[in-house]
């Protein structure tokens, strides 16, 4: 068998390779504009950072997981007295890392 370079990667594989990544990586940063899977890093810098930004975590939360706090669905945002919420609820991670797991 040889191996190419440039040939693509099943989906599955590509999860299982990347297993020991942050699964917030799955999602674009908004703060440092890093792309999917791809890690953060320090605008000024260039620094790449051991963890994802919060922000890009909990984009990562409201695309995979239901809110038990506010009870709003996958990609829809939390919500507080019917104001959105620039972060999720704490229970919106823990939904979304069960989910991951």
């Amino acid at each position: 068998m040889t191996i190419r370079p440039g040939a693509p990667m099943p989906d599955s594989l590509r999860h299982l390779m990347r297993a020991r990544q942050h699964p917030a990586r799955a999602v674009a940063c908004p703060h440092c504009g890093a792309a999917a899977h791809r890690p953060c890093v320090l605008r000024k810098s260039g620094r790449i950072l051991p963890a994802p930004h919060p922000q890009r975590v909990s984009d990562w939360a409201q695309t995979v997981a239901c809110c038990p706090a506010c009870q709003v669905t996958p990609t829809v945002p939390c919500h507080e007295d019917g104001r959105a919420r620039l972060t999720v609820h704490h229970r919106r991670y823990q939904e979304a890392e069960e989910t991951a797991a």
